[in-house]
């Protein structure tokens, strides 16, 4: 099963709103998720990312791969280096 961190869309029309969650691959945008681990407010200024770090890692660590968005949200956030970190002390 190939596992993506990836962005489940919420909100209403034209005012998006999103959470961060860990799916199976095949799955719907929008449908079934394994967790979530964080949610994403593009429309406040500056726009809003909270995600549960360690959770995130973790599901890193075991092999999900992130979407290109959350993978460029998680760098802003400083999260893909300690990824890079962790992995080189194993």
């Amino acid at each position: 099963m190939a596992v993506k961190i990836r962005l489940k869309r919420m909100g209403s029309k034209k005012a998006p709103f999103y959470r961060v969650v860990v799916a199976d691959s095949r799955a719907p945008r929008d449908g079934r998720f394994i967790e979530e681990i964080g949610t994403y407010n593009p429309l406040t200024q500056p726009a809003k990312f909270d995600v549960k770090e360690d959770k995130a890692l973790d599901w890193m660590l075991k092999g999900a791969k992130p979407s290109d968005t959350v993978r460029n949200l998680f760098s802003n956030v400083g999260l893909m280096e300690k990824l890079h970190n962790a992995k080189n002390q194993k």
